[in-house]
C-alpha cells in the first residue's frame, strides 16, 4: 500500500520540479529590491542607477515571453526551460565574486532573460502533463512562485545580518541560488521528459514526445503536415489570434489586471504609510499579508477545473476590485483591521486570478501555437506591469497618491466588467 501511494505521488514529479524552477526564478528576482541599499554601498551607485538596472531586468524578462513560447513550439518545452534555468543560474553565480557595476547589470539581464522563459513555457508544459488537472497544477505552480517572493526578503535579512562576520554576505545568497538552480535544472531535464513519455503512452492523442526527447525531427515530424505546421508557427498565426473577439477581450482583461496589480504592489506600503493612520511597520505587515494569502491559488485552480474558468475569473477579479476600492475609499478613516481586510481581499482576488487566466487561455488558443500564443499575451501583460510603477510614481508626485490609486482601481473595475461579459457570453 505504501509503495502504491509513493507511485501515486511520483506522477507529480514534473509539477514539483517545474514549480521549483519557478520558485527559484521568483526568489532571485525579489532578492534585488531589499538589497538596493547594500548594493548601492557596495558599488557606489545611486538608487536611480539601481532602479534602472532592475528595470532592465524586468524589460528583458518581459521581452522573453513571446520568443520563448515560439521556441518551445519548435524545439520543445523542456529544452527551453532548462536552457533558461542554466542562464539564470549563471547570472546568479556571476555575482559571487567581486566585480564592477557593469557586471551586476549584465548578470541581472541574464537572470531576467533566463527566468523569462519559465512561466510561458511551463503553463503549456503542465497542461500537457496534467490535462485533466490543469487548473490545480497551475495553482500549485503559481503558489510556489509567490512564495519565492515571500522567501527572498527573509533570506536577505538573514544574510545581511552576517555583515562583519564574512566579507560580502549578500553574495552568499546568489551563490546558494545559483547552485540550487543548477541542481534543480539537472533533475528537471532528467525527470520531466520521462513523465511526458509516460503521458504520451497513456494518451493516443497526446503530444509527440520525440520533440521533447530530441529523438525526432522536431516539430511537425509528420511530413504530410509540414507546410501547415510551418505556416501555423509563423508570426501571422499569432497575430491572427488577436482578431478573435474572445482572445482580444481576454488579453484586455489580463493587461488591465497586470497594470493595476503591479502598480499597487510597487507602492502599497508607501500609500498605506502616507495616506492612512497606519505606521510604516504596520503598513509593511499588511503588505506581507498580500502575499501570504497566495495559497488561494490552490482553491481557484481546482474551482476552474470544476465549474469553468470564466466564472472564477470574474469572481476573483471582483474580490480584488472590492479590496482595492476599499483601501482607496477607507484610507482616511479606517483602522488596521478594516484596511487589513481590504488588503487580504485584494490578495485573495489577485492571486486567485493567476492560475485561472493561464488555464482559460489554453482553451481558446490552438494547440499548435499554444506556446507562442501564451508568450504573446505574457509579453503584453508584463509590459503593462513594467510600466505601471513608473506611471503611479509620476502621478503620485504630480497629483497625489489617491488619484494614482484611483486609476489603478478603475483598471481593475474595467477588467472585472469585461471578465463578467466573457462569462455571460459563454453561459
Amino acid at each position: 500500500m505504501v509503495t502504491a501511494r509513493l507511485r501515486g505521488l511520483g506522477r507529480f514529479d514534473a509539477l514539483v520540479l517545474t514549480s521549483l524552477v519557478w520558485f527559484l526564478g521568483k526568489f532571485l528576482r525579489y532578492a534585488f529590491p531589499p538589497l538596493f541599499g547594500t548594493l548601492g554601498e557596495t558599488y557606489g551607485v545611486s538608487r536611480a542607477a539601481l532602479g534602472t538596472a532592475f528595470t532592465a531586468f524586468m524589460l528583458v524578462y518581459a521581452a522573453m515571453q513571446f520568443p520563448s513560447g515560439v521556441l518551445a513550439d519548435r524545439v520543445g518545452s523542456v529544452r527551453v526551460i532548462a536552457g533558461g534555468a542554466l542562464l539564470a543560474a549563471g547570472g546568479a553565480l556571476a555575482l559571487t565574486v567581486d566585480s564592477p557595476f557593469v557586471v551586476l547589470v549584465a548578470a541581472m539581464c541574464c537572470m531576467g532573460a533566463g527566468t523569462g522563459t519559465y512561466k510561458t513555457v511551463a503553463v503549456e508544459l503542465l497542461s500537457r502533463v496534467y490535462p485533466d488537472r490543469t487548473g490545480r497544477a497551475l495553482g500549485v505552480f503559481d503558489t510556489f512562485g509567490t512564495f519565492g517572493g515571500v522567501a527572498a526578503p527573509a533570506a536577505v535579512v538573514l544574510v545581511t545580518g552576517l555583515a562583519g562576520v564574512v566579507g560580502a554576505p549578500w553574495r552568499t545568497l546568489f551563490l546558494a541560488g545559483g547552485l540550487a538552480g543548477l541542481a534543480v535544472t539537472v533533475a528537471f531535464a532528467v525527470r520531466v521528459p520521462r513523465r511526458l513519455a509516460v503521458r504520451s503512452t497513456s494518451d493516443d492523442d497526446g503530444p509527440d514526445i520525440d520533440d521533447e526527447l530530441g529523438t525526432g525531427d522536431g516539430p511537425g515530424t509528420d511530413t504530410t503536415a509540414g507546410d501547415e505546421s510551418t505556416e501555423s508557427g509563423g508570426v501571422r498565426a499569432y497575430l491572427a489570434l488577436f482578431r478573435r473577439p474572445r482572445f482580444a477581450a481576454f488579453v484586455t482583461v489580463t493587461i488591465l489586471f497586470s497594470f493595476a496589480y503591479n502598480g499597487t504592489v510597487a507602492f502599497l506600503p508607501l500609500y498605506l504609510a502616507d495616506e492612512t493612520a497606519l505606521t510604516a511597520a504596520t503598513a509593511n505587515l499588511l503588505f506581507s499579508a498580500l502575499f501570504v494569502v497566495s495559497l488561494v491559488q490552490l482553491v481557484t485552480g481546482e474551482a476552474s477545473d470544476r465549474v469553468g474558468a470564466t466564472p472564477v475569473m470574474a469572481g476573483t477579479l471582483g474580490v480584488a476590485t472590492a479590496g482595492l476600492v476599499g483601501v482607496l475609499a477607507l484610507s482616511a478613516t479606517a483602522g488596521p483591521l478594516v484596511l487589513g481586510g481590504c488588503v487580504v481581499a485584494l490578495g485573495l482576488g489577485a492571486h486567485g486570478f493567476r492560475p485561472v487566466r493561464g488555464a482559460y487561455l489554453l482553451t481558446i488558443v490552438p494547440d499548435d501555437v499554444a506556446g507562442g500564443g501564451l508568450g504573446a499575451v505574457r509579453t503584453l501583460l508584463m509590459g503593462a506591469g513594467a510600466v505601471a510603477p513608473a506611471v503611479v510614481g509620476v502621478l503620485s508626485e504630480t497629483v497625489g497618491f489617491r488619484p494614482a490609486f484611483a486609476l489603478l482601481a478603475a483598471a481593475l473595475v474595467a477588467a472585472t466588467g469585461l471578465a463578467a461579459v466573457l462569462w455571460l457570453v459563454e453561459r
